[in-house]
């Protein structure tokens, strides 16, 4: 299975950087016009980092780590000639830097070659699924960076593409004196110098991106303007500043990792209207990548978010309730808003509510609630649900689980949990009384109507349909695991202890009890999902968590929706960035802090 680093900021994803040779599959970029994100890509490699030494070119065998747990920089030694390579992505720029550097370590000269090369074969529009746009390619001789500038343009422009590696302004301080060379769609940029023993080289790029020719040559020509150290230095201090800190070296790296990639891949701004918007994955390696879940975003990703950066999460908020509000409770959207997915889930009608709920427990900002599209979507919110809850029994039926399959009975356990804690939150800031007696009501239901008895111990149903039936199970996506956590019930309840140990018990057949990583899957993917270790560490099994999360390799480090109970490798869903942000929320959240 190939392995990936990743990396990117706001506004650009390197999600496919081969661990194998450094090569960069393809870049991607969220679209608002078009709903979803786009990939560039070449034929093996959109881009390379190359060096030759005495016009051989060196076979690249790196060896990797992260500068603040989220810049990839990779060294690669052959023939006493030390090859680096740091792939940068700046804090609020419109593209991404490299430094490729070189030092002879050897006793005699050697002529030395540093350098990129690559090609852009395909674009592709991705919302879960991957489409070639296949009209308007071009590629121009600029000015405006004077070396080349690849562009989409079918019919109007879409999207351009524009490396930099010098700036013909008086008295620059850039210039390195690179060479280029372009073919069509195939391109080298390199710099070519004779080192002595113990000299060394080095060689910036700046790839700028844009709406067409102008703002990405431009956006490249920033960069360089203000210098690889300075764009370096910024960003290293926005992420210090947000780095998490626990005594174990191994925890830390899984924590911080996984914190910045549901940062820049569950979140990000688009190229063409500049609009910041979240999503489920900005990877198109996770299968339904570029699209929005309210439950995914706003319960998973946003808490880690909000961990990392409030102003920032404030401002998704405002997004969220503007784009998505309308439709808030519908199974999956674009990140414009309009439906991806029909079917109602009732648990992502809850969650906007749950996400704002843990902003102003957090800054206490309520001028926020002041907003008249938060408001309005408040409203409705509570208008939807209204329109599910049974004639007689307060409570609130789904159409969809929150694996997003179908119930098998429609009042859900747990969705009826996120009810109780949402009625209670707008009884507050709607200063409506009733609304909390309401709560009060749907508790006594979920007590009276979603609790059985099973082997002489009384635990709580996964769903009802109130005339008598009712099932024993789990998803990890919307675990009973979680009823203390969202406050419906204290941890030592009975009726949940009980609930808890029929689930995690070898007899029940998704527990995978026994196995190196015993946690809970389901029909969805039936092998222990990586939101089980997150439901463990909120529901007082933080040492099995933790025992489990070791094991666990997820998809080189990251979030993925499932991995082998044996194994610990990536079983579906790589590159899951807003369970990314789960995790990170729930290591936090649980005060890890393991030996």
């Amino acid at each position: 299975m190939e392995q990936y680093q990743v990396t990117g900021n706001e506004y650009v994803s390197l999600p496919t950087i081969r661990e194998k040779d450094g090569a960069v599959e393809g870049i991607s970029f969220l679209y608002m016009g078009l709903k979803g994100m786009i990939e560039m890509k070449g034929k093996d490699a959109f881009l390379r980092p190359f060096f030759q030494a005495d016009g051989e070119e060196a076979e690249l065998l790196p060896v990797w780590h992260r500068e603040h747990f989220w810049i990839p920089v990779f060294t690669s030694e052959k023939d006493g000639i030390c090859f680096r390579c740091t792939y940068l992505p700046p804090i609020g720029e419109r593209g991404f830097g490299m430094r490729l550097e070189a030092d002879n370590k050897t006793s005699c000269a050697r002529e030395i070659r540093i350098g990129v090369k690559g090609s852009w074969d395909e674009t592709l529009h991705t919302v879960n699924e991957s489409i070639p746009l296949t009209e308007g390619k071009h590629v121009k001789r600029s000015g405006w960076n004077h070396m080349f500038v690849f562009q989409q343009v079918p019919g109007i422009p879409m999207m351009a593409f524009a490396p930099i590696v010098g700036d013909d302004q008086p008295f620059s301080r850039v210039d390195q004196g690179a060479e280029w060379e372009q073919d069509g769609f195939d391109y080298r940029i390199f710099k070519s110098l004779r080192l002595n023993q113990g000299e060394s080289m080095k060689l910036d790029i700046f790839f700028g991106i844009g709406y067409e020719e102008v703002a990405a040559a431009t956006s490249a020509k920033e960069m360089l303007r203000q210098g690889f150290d300075t764009l370096w230095g910024r960003t290293a201090s926005w992420l210090e500043e947000r780095e998490k800190r626990v005594s174990d070296g191994r925890i830390e790296i899984l924590l911080n990792t996984n914190l910045f990639f549901a940062f820049f891949y569950a979140s990000g701004r688009t190229v063409d209207t500049e609009e910041l918007c979240m999503m489920t994955s900005r990877s198109p390696r996770y299968y339904v990548s570029a699209a929005y879940w309210d439950r995914d975003s706003l319960l998973w990703a946003f808490p880690a978010i909000l961990e990392t950066d409030p102003a920032y999460a404030r401002e998704l908020l405002l997004s969220v309730f503007h784009l998505q509000g309308r439709r808030f409770g519908v199974h999956s959207r674009y990140i414009d808003g309009t439906v991806l997915e029909p079917g109602f889930e009732l648990d992502e009608l809850c969650a906007p509510v749950i996400a704002l709920e843990r902003y102003l427990e957090k800054t206490k900002d309520t001028g926020l609630l002041m907003h008249p599209e938060i408001q309005a979507a408040l409203e409705s919110i509570l208008q939807k649900m209204e329109a599910r809850k049974h004639p007689s029994e307060a409570l609130y039926s789904t159409f969809l689980q929150p694996t997003d399959d179908m119930h098998r009975y429609p009042y859900l356990t747990y969705d009826n949990v996120l009810v109780w804690r949402t009625l209670h939150a707008l009884s507050r800031w709607m200063k409506r009384p009733e609304l909390a007696v309401q709560a009060e009501e749907v508790r006594k239901a979920v007590r009276k109507h979603c609790i059985f008895e099973n082997e002489g111990r009384r635990i709580f149903a996964w769903s009802v349909d109130l005339n008598g039936h009712w099932d024993i199970y789990d998803e990890p996506p919307g675990s009973l695991h979680l009823l203390p956590f969202y406050g419906f019930c204290p941890l030592e309840d009975p009726v949940l202890q009980a609930t808890l140990s029929l689930i995690r018990d070898e007899r029940y057949e998704l527990s995978f009890a026994g196995h190196a990583i015993a946690e809970i899957g389901c029909k969805h993917a039936p092998h222990p999902w990586i939101l089980s270790i997150c439901n463990s560490l909120l529901s007082g099994h933080g040492e099995t968590a933790v025992r489990h999360l070791r094991a666990a390799k997820m998809d080189n480090g990251i979030a993925c929706e499932s991995v082998d109970e044996d194994t610990g490798i990536c079983t579906t869903g790589s590159a899951f960035a807003t369970c990314a942000g789960f995790l990170a929320f729930a290591m936090l959240h649980s005060g890890i802090q393991a030996s």
